[in-house]
């Protein structure tokens, strides 16, 4: 005996989005069950229409909420095209990548130390390029409530180093995570650009033990006691993880990211800036198609 569609939709909100999408290869009954409004509004989020009104493309001609869903995988501009709103498609869980032009930095209004300028492969409409200073200072904020409950959170700066980068690998930076209510505050530290050995022993032979002295200043390792530089990622830019967090039900406290280099009087420049990226860290479990 075949179930009716209204009591098996009521069983698929209770699934996940990857059980949701896959059930139209059961029955027909399930294919009509999956694709109700009724299934797709459990899994989108609670203020799926204020992300919607903020968006840049002002979408509100959706024919469904599955329709709704499927745009948020793809990813959303919202708040003035300040941040980047999306949701993995199998989970239903939810990522920010907050803008440079949405981060505090230090300087970043004085065209001596940073220029803006619009990158090709960016997500956004500018990206901050370090011309030079000896004070690196970039933090961002994030309301817990806005994003998955229940969920352990990674944050990380998304960024490039350009051919004529330089200051970059004397003394690490400090990165931190602090979530303001629990106390809760995630330290380490990091290099800001990958190790060249041949670099390295050019500044041996012209400075000495320079970046020894330098080094004295601040751990040169994470706390796992290995040396921390940035990652490649699929989509051919750099992050560095500022530090993790988890979210629980009902919260809503701010969380505040930062990467500094404040104790090496050191002049750097040739990094350029994309944002940070706030995403549940079991996320890359996940193929999102």
């Amino acid at each position: 005996m075949m179930l009716p569609e209204a009591c098996v939709a009521n069983i698929l909100a209770f699934t996940s989005p990857a059980d949701a999408f896959s059930s139209s290869e059961v029955s027909s009954i399930f294919r009509l069950a999956g694709d109700s409004d009724f299934v797709w509004e459990k899994f989108l989020p609670s203020d799926y229409k204020s992300l919607i009104s903020q968006s840049i493309d002002h979408h509100s001609s959706f024919s469904s909420k599955k329709e709704i869903y499927r745009c948020f995988c793809d990813s959303l501009l919202i708040d003035n095209a300040r941040k980047l709103f999306k949701i993995n498609k199998f989970t239903g869980e939810i990522s920010y990548i907050l803008s440079a032009r949405d981060l505090s930095i230090t300087h970043s209004d004085h065209a001596s130390y940073w220029s803006w300028s619009n990158v090709s492969d960016s997500r956004f409409s500018e990206s901050a390029e370090l011309i030079t200073t000896d004070r690196l200072e970039i933090k961002g904020k994030i309301l817990t409530g806005t994003l998955s409950p229940n969920t352990s959170y990674g944050a990380y700066l998304i960024m490039k180093v350009t051919k004529g980068a330089y200051g970059l690998d004397l003394v690490p930076a400090e990165t931190s995570v602090l979530k303001s209510k629990s106390g809760q505050n995630n330290k380490n530290t990091t290099y800001l650009c990958c190790l060249d050995e041949k670099k390295q022993q050019m500044k041996r032979l012209f400075y000495g033990n320079r970046e020894e002295r330098m080094a004295m200043t601040v751990e040169t390792v994470g706390r796992d006691g290995k040396r921390r530089e940035p990652k490649g990622r699929d989509d051919g830019w750099l992050e560095i993880e500022l530090g993790e967090f988890e979210t629980r039900e009902g919260e809503d406290g701010e969380v505040m990211m930062s990467l500094t280099e404040v104790k090496g009087y050191q002049l750097k420049g040739g990094i350029v800036i994309d944002g940070i990226e706030v995403r549940p860290r079991d996320q890359d479990e996940y193929s999102i198609k």
